[in-house]
């Protein structure tokens, strides 16, 4: 095949100086398939273009790269990396690739379909400057470092028949790896690509508790780390980020490659996974779905220096070691073994750079040295005995385990300074089932005194890290070569050294002497440090420069706050660092550290932006500059016994108003001393018994002066009378209950985009309810975001000065997720859509002044996340939800057309009939609207079944609909606006067995049988004297309905509700003691859903 009619693209992986492309015929013998090697020159022609090179068969690319894989050595030869490069990434649609083996006569063979071909549709422009080059070129041997390989789309390889002539070319395929290079990863999205409603833009933290990777550190400098469930890829040079997105759970462990093209993820929690990246294009090559089917998540994972094989040890408490062939399209492990639990936690693992078929793992007490058969697929282990007594020295717990680079043993750094020595017994061998895996203690050296944290090989080198801060190096006899000890660093977590190593440039290099008696150049590959506080340095070891590259918080954050009116962000954090950051250049402005012990809990600037108020972790208040964040106030105020969860300014930035977690609120005031305004305490009042969710500023309508509001999960809203309030005397103006079960969970106000002023507040039962301002009264019950929890804050995006004042949107966050919604809020699913942002819980939200970016701050993550809005988008999904009440018929049983809406119809058109009389022989009036009155008894026709308070709530909502515009009550109700009422009111998910068996749990007491159970009269004493207590003759009246004793159509008209008395004996129909199931079944006559 020409190469003019066969152009598949290729993908770089160092450099485009050498291809191969891939053509001829797969046959179905043992996989003849040609090749077609362009062999790299010195010269380039004309443009940076050369043309084809002579052809060679597959079956000798594929020999060549088995004898490398086979050795399990890094490749003899560039040229064989490149073959197995091009084999790992390339297959047939139809079977296998064959790869005879160079060194035995069995035969290696690797199902490859599914490699790289899981997802389609990227689209990556050609790398610049690739070239092509001639075959009257010449080979450059420092050209031949960084290869190119074509890599098919599908993983399919192009064929043509034996004879050409007779058949068609089939077209060339574009590959998902093609044209990347490791300059290609950063580069802008475009508009076309932000195609969510919300995208990631930047991660600020990281989770030091993981490893960070030194990526690249030449013309570029990135490093790979992991940021609640996202890795991310910080090209420190650019100041800019590649986010690896597709975990739902907090990523938990993060190992790469040697040569830092593949990296693997792992995470914990329910339907964990293991994907594993290209490292040039950040796209998902391969991900393993059933790792940990018990949802224990991996504890530890690591890679082959060839990248072939991955192993993962789970986090349950049956540990399961796996070794996978990730490169084979297969969801099973090769192999797997599991450990006992009294080998403790193993949480470090790591294969034997010469040989993939050793590894060797470590928990803080043991040891376990494996051997994997890999022709039968089994997994040995073996444990030493190791005890103080071994050497009658304390030995400590361990730390990090390594291979020897030269001898047959392994050693094991421990938290007491010293490095544990194993022999390995027998050396490598045939895997008969008469020898017996031996590992054994010889040695115990002391190196230093304090504890050993990092124990890694870099080189001809041992590397170790401490818990002071220091570096230490040493050669295989462990002999002290060097070390760094001038930094001052905390102590070190994770030690990364550059892929490529580096060479002293004649009199300019000025690397440090050795400590052997030459003294010669110390020549050590740049590394990258991590450290358990949150901060990441780059060593150049050619001159000893220690740069900073990431200075993160090191405990929970909680705090964060935009400025009203420039791109400035605040984050604080728990161990008490103030970040000021400008969040649209991604460049750090200003910080303050607190003294210890005092953390950042709470941030808020004022409105007009020159102030920064801070609640602390101990009850502290700071008023700061928010420029310079030096001290407004002489003394920081200390009314707080806790932390101080809440701070607010009000609109003319005169009183300040916090909240505690002993349900307080505390109110500080501008006043005028000397001629000067200066911030004093004025009152604190503890105005609710549970904790208070929202507190909230806003404006009195009739005198513009600050009015204050706070939200309990008492469920209590208490206005605050700040003109009437004085020294240590905080007045409560007006208590409202919001709910009469639910729990509120946040409030807000909502924007004029209505005639009437509503507080908004969002519920447990994931119901939105819109409160008259004035009157506290409940004007709308919708229904809102149900996306796994309900919502726990709410924030107004700012108004777009557009042509439609009346599209607003608001921004929310649940326990997990951060999503978006269209106003005016009315119950139509389409208008939200919401993404998970902090699997382990979302602690707090800030929107950007322009209402282009929201912040979503982690918690006990350590990250915060800033997401850019894509109104577009959102607007695109309730377009696509449908018009008018489409998309309320979907959220019906069966739609418009299904038997429910129909049964609605006909309880409708009856009601019509019941309210103008059954018996009545006047002419009927047929309308489309039925009395307000008949709203509650078409609801219980259809199955909800409301209390006198929901009730009230729905009547009240309809009457007083359109009385702000017209001033008239509304008396009746049309079917359209009736479906609209009952989707909001109804419980989102319905009543469940589950929550029947909960009320029981609470009521109850255990029974002989073991079951929750009420005895009769206490159920009958609940139900007349608790909630909304029935008198006895509606209970008397309900259980004759519930048993049947009333006759067929008694009590239908409406005149005739009156009580006219049962004969019923609750004694002889219920029985003594009444479990879950027989209320639900025997009293209400329900059925019982088997699988709850």
């Amino acid at each position: 095949m020409s190469s003019s009619e066969e152009k598949p693209l290729e993908e770089s992986v160092g450099g485009p100086t050498e291809s191969i492309s891939e053509g001829g015929q797969a046959s179905a013998g043992k996989g003849n398939v040609e090749t077609t090697v362009q062999v790299p020159d010195d010269t380039e022609g004309p443009g940076g273009t050369s043309g084809e090179a002579p052809e060679e068969s597959m079956r000798s690319i594929a020999d060549r790269a088995s004898q490398a894989l086979n050795a399990q050595m890094p490749f003899a030869s560039e040229e064989n990396e490149h073959m197995y490069l091009e084999a790992l990434t390339t297959s047939s649609q139809r079977g296998s690739l064959e790869i005879l083996s160079g060194t035995s006569e069995e035969t290696e063979k690797n199902e490859v379909d599914k490699v790289f071909g899981e997802l389609s549709g990227w689209d990556f422009q050609e790398a610049s400057g690739s070239a092509h080059q001639s075959p009257n070129d010449t080979a450059d041997p420092s050209s031949a470092r960084r290869p190119s390989v074509r890599i098919y789309e599908g993983g399919s390889i192009p064929y043509e028949e034996e004879n050409p002539s007779s058949s068609k070319e089939p077209p060339s395929q574009e590959s998902l790896l093609c044209c990347t290079t490791e300059d290609s990863l950063f580069r802008e999205k475009t508009e076309e690509e932000k195609i969510y409603p919300l995208n990631l833009a930047w991660c600020y933290g990281w989770n030091s508790s993981l490893p960070i990777y030194n990526m690249q550190d030449e013309n570029q400098r990135i490093v790979l780390y992991a940021c609640s469930h996202t890795a991310v890829l910080y090209e420190a040079f650019k100041n800019c980020q590649h986010h690896l997105q597709g975990h739902s759970n907090v990523i938990t462990c993060i190992c790469v490659s040697e040569n830092r093209r593949w990296i693997a993820t792992a995470d914990k929690g329910p339907r964990c996974l293991v994907i594993v990246w290209d490292g040039f294009s950040g796209i998902p090559v391969h991900t393993i779905f059933d790792s940990c089917p018990e949802g224990n998540g991996i504890k530890a994972m690591a890679m082959t220096n060839d990248a072939k094989f991955l192993v993962t040890i789970d986090d349950g408490t049956f540990q399961k070691v796996c070794i996978w062939r990730w490169t084979v399209d297969t969801e099973t492990p090769a192999c797997s073994v599991t450990l006992e639990p009294d080998l403790g936690v193993q949480e470090y693992i790591i294969f034997n750079p010469g040989n993939h078929r050793e590894l060797v793992s470590n928990s803080k007490t043991h040891v376990l040295y494996y051997e994997w058969d890999e022709a039968n697929g089994i997994l040995h282990f073996s444990m030493p005995v190791l005890t103080e007594k071994t050497f009658n020295k304390i030995v400590g717990k361990f730390s990090q385990s390594i291979f020897h680079f030269v001898t047959r043993q392994i050693l094991t750094a421990t938290m007491e300074g010293k490095l544990v020595v194993w022999d390995l017994h027998p050396p490598p061998r045939s895997y008969t089932p008469l020898e017996v895996l031996r590992i054994k203690a010889c040695k115990l050296v002391h190196l230093q005194k304090d504890a050993l944290t990092v124990l890694t090989t870099v080189d001809k080198y041992f590397v170790t890290g401490d818990v002071r801060g220091h570096i230490r190096f040493y050669d295989s006899k462990l002999s002290l070569v060097n070390w760094y000890s001038q930094f001052k660093l905390s102590p070190i977590v994770m030690l990364s050294f550059s892929k490529n190593p580096v060479f002293p440039v004649g009199d300019k290099s000025s690397f440090p002497s050795d400590c052997t008696l030459p003294g010669n150049p110390f020549i050590v590959r740049n590394f990258i440090i991590g450290t358990s506080d949150a901060r990441v340095y780059h060593l150049t070891t050619d001159g000893t420069k220690l740069e900073e590259v990431l200075i993160e918080p090191k405990e929970a954050i909680h705090a964060i706050a935009c400025h009203p009116y420039k791109p400035l962000i605040a984050i604080g954090s728990n161990c008490g660092l103030l970040k000021m950051w400008n969040y649209r250049k991604k460049l750090y402005v200003v910080s303050r550290i607190f003294e210890d012990g005092l953390g950042v809990q709470s941030l808020t600037f004022n409105p007009e932006g020159y102030l920064l108020g801070a609640g602390c972790t101990e009850g502290t208040v700071y008023i700061m500059d928010a420029v310079s964040l030096e001290n407004e106030t002489p003394e920081p105020f200390k009314y707080s016994r806790g932390k101080v969860t809440l701070i607010s300014f009000s609109h003319d930035s005169e009183f300040l108003a916090t909240a505690d977690v002993n349900f307080t609120v505390a109110v500080y005031k501008i006043v005028i001393k000397n001629g000067e305004k200066v911030w004093e305490y004025l009152a604190r009042l503890r105005s609710h018994h549970k904790k208070i969710q929202s507190l909230l500023f806003g404006i009195q309508p009739d005198n513009n002066e600050p009015r204050l509001l706070s939200l309990g999960k008492d469920r209590l809203l208490i206005e605050y009378d700040l003109l009437s309030s004085t020294k240590d005397h905080l007045e409560v103006l007006d208590i409202h209950r919001t709910d009469q079960e639910a729990i509120p969970r946040c409030m807000v106000w909502y924007p004029p985009i209505t005639r009437e002023a509503f507080l908004l507040i969002c519920n447990s039962v994931y119901k939105v309810k819109l409160f008259n301002s004035t009157t506290k009264m409940c004007r709308k019950t919708l229904i809102g975001p149900t996306y796994g929890s309900p919502v726990k804050q709410v924030l107004i995006l700012p108004e777009k000065f557009t042509d439609d004042s009346q599209q607003r949107y608001l921004a929310f966050i649940n326990k997990d997720k951060v999503g978006l919604q269209i106003l005016p809020v009315d119950g139509n699913p389409h208008k939200t859509a919401a993404i998970i942002c902090h699997p382990d819980g979302v602690s707090n939200m800030a929107l950007s002044y322009d209402g282009i970016y929201v912040f979503t701050a982690g918690g006990d993550d350590h990250t915060v996340l800033q997401w850019e809005i894509n109104l577009g988008a959102l607007e695109a999904a309730v377009f696509l939800g449908g018009k008018d009440l489409t998309p309320f018929y979907g959220l019906l049983d069966g739609g418009r057309e299904g038997e429910f809406y129909k049964e609605l119809e006909d309880y409708f058109y009856y009601s019509q009939l019941r309210s103008q009389g059954i018996d009545t022989m006047e002419t009927r009036k047929v309308s489309t609207q039925i009395p307000l009155s008949e709203l509650p008894f078409v609801m219980r026709a259809i199955g909800f079944y409301p209390s006198e308070e929901q009730i009230d709530d729905m009547l009240n909502e309809v009457k007083f609909s359109e009385y702000v515009d017209t001033g008239k009550l509304v008396d009746s109700i049309n079917l359209p606006d009736f479906v609209k009422v009952y989707i909001n009111h109804r419980p989102p998910f319905g009543q469940t067995m589950s929550d029947v068996r909960n009320s029981f749990k609470i009521l109850g007491y255990l029974n002989k049988d073991e079951e929750m159970a009420i005895r009769r009269e206490d159920f009958l004493e609940l139900l007349l004297t608790k909630g909304e207590h029935m008198t006895e003759e509606e209970l008397s009246d309900c259980f004759s309905t519930l048993f049947g004793l009333n006759p067929e159509g008694w009590k239908s008209e409406p005149a005739t509700l009156d009580y006219k008395g049962s004969s019923i004996c609750l004694e002889k129909e219920l029985p003594e003691e009444i479990t879950a199931e027989i209320f639900t079944a025997d009293i209400l006559g329900l059925p019982i859903p088997e699988d709850i």
